[in-house]
């Protein structure tokens, strides 16, 4: 079975002479992003230099987090109950 990418070029942004950059409105809208939303921005780095910048909604950002580090911390308790 062939698998399917996860991830795709939507769009080249550009940034300004501020530093600001703008998201397509075809992003935007398919990603359901609005006015007023706030994006997490995670670094990944290669060789000790940061080389990619993914954005997240920090809603949707907080919740994969609460997820991942729950468990943690619930075998964490438990281990420490022994």
């Amino acid at each position: 079975m062939e698998e399917k990418c996860c991830c795709g070029i939507d769009a080249i942004l550009s940034i300004d002479a501020r530093g600001q950059l703008v998201l397509p409105k075809e992003i935007r809208t398919k990603l359901d992003i609005q006015p007023g939303d706030k994006l997490a921005a995670i670094t990944q780095h290669s060789g000790g230099k940061p080389c990619c910048l993914l954005l997240i909604k920090a809603d949707e950002f907080s919740e994969l987090a609460k997820e991942i580090v729950s468990p943690i911390l619930k075998n964490m308790t438990v281990a420490g109950g022994d």
